[in-house]
């Protein structure tokens, strides 16, 4: 069944944004209506979403977003990946201040059909809520990679870097009225792939362009962790990942914590669902199964 899907990323940062949309411009099940950046070189992100259009095939809209959050200063400046943007086609020119209103007509002209994908910090979402109080209840649902709600793990840290980055942004979309499964470190860290591996399995013609920005990641880190592509598959396979209902607060009063996410198991009809386990077997068939 055909999916009506919107992506809000800070592609440029971490290779996986990319990874993610490789995978939803490949998925045949995915109707991607549009593309929104978010934090600081906006413009250059979507130049990066434009050139895996474009090696796509496809026309999709993109627009750059917000580059501050709401309140704190700027902890994600800059875009390195667009270092490798010309060896690729892709736009240069973008409409700059639409990207909320594009957001906002586009769920209007869908009601109840679209879900919105959300993989970088929250701010492009916090304020389209706060624009359009009635926008959260016109979406089938919002899917997130962010926050880190259970199982705590050694290794990761308190706060997860999209939250961090805004979490006032993070708090005002978990107060709105809107249907979230969100997607956190404890179950994202559990896919990951080195460098190596990476280079050969990454062949299909789509997968040229994203190896290329892995290339500039793969400067200071041997890895790749699926954060965002499990956030996005789990909108055409759910059972890849097992998720609780419950209710999410975001830390705002405690500096040290702030953009924490407060976990507290629910009833089924929470509005939040976070994954509490994953099958990292059935992810990985499923992801490199749409570029056969």
């Amino acid at each position: 069944m055909t999916q009506k899907v919107l992506l809000d990323t800070d592609i440029g940062t971490d290779i996986d944004d990319a990874v993610c949309l490789a995978y939803l411009l490949a998925q045949p099940e995915c109707d991607l209506l549009g593309i929104t950046t978010v934090t600081g070189e906006a413009h250059r992100r979507a130049m990066l979403a434009s050139a895996l259009c474009a090696a796509a095939g496809r026309t999709v809209p993109v627009f750059p977003g917000v580059e501050g959050p709401l309140l704190i200063p700027q902890r994600q400046r800059y875009a390195p990946q667009a270092d490798a943007l010309a060896r690729w086609d892709h736009e240069t020119r973008f409409l700059d201040g639409e990207a909320i209103n594009f957001l906002r007509r586009t769920i209007r002209a869908h009601p109840g059909q679209v879900t919105l994908l959300a993989i970088g910090p929250l701010t492009n979402i916090a304020l389209l809520f706060a624009l359009d109080p009635e926008i959260p209840t016109l979406l089938q649902r919002l899917v997130l990679m962010g926050g880190y709600y259970a199982n705590r793990l050694a290794g990761i840290g308190s706060c997860e870097h999209n939250f961090l980055c805004d979490p006032h942004a993070a708090a005002r979309v978990f107060m709105s009225p809107v249907m979230i499964a969100a997607v956190g470190l404890e179950v994202t860290s559990q896919l990951r792939m080195d460098a190596r591996e990476v280079r050969a399995r990454f062949a299909a013609d789509l997968l040229r362009p994203v190896l290329d920005f892995a290339e500039v990641w793969f400067r200071e880190r041997e890895e790749i962790v699926f954060h965002d592509p499990l956030a996005a598959t789990v909108i055409f396979d759910e059972p890849i990942c097992t998720f609780e209902r419950g209710h999410v607060e975001i830390e705002l009063a405690n500096e040290r914590l702030r953009g924490f996410s407060h976990w507290t198991p629910d009833g089924p009809e929470a509005r939040h669902a976070v994954a509490v386990t994953v099958d990292s077997a059935r992810f990985f068939e499923h992801f490199f199964g749409v570029f056969r």
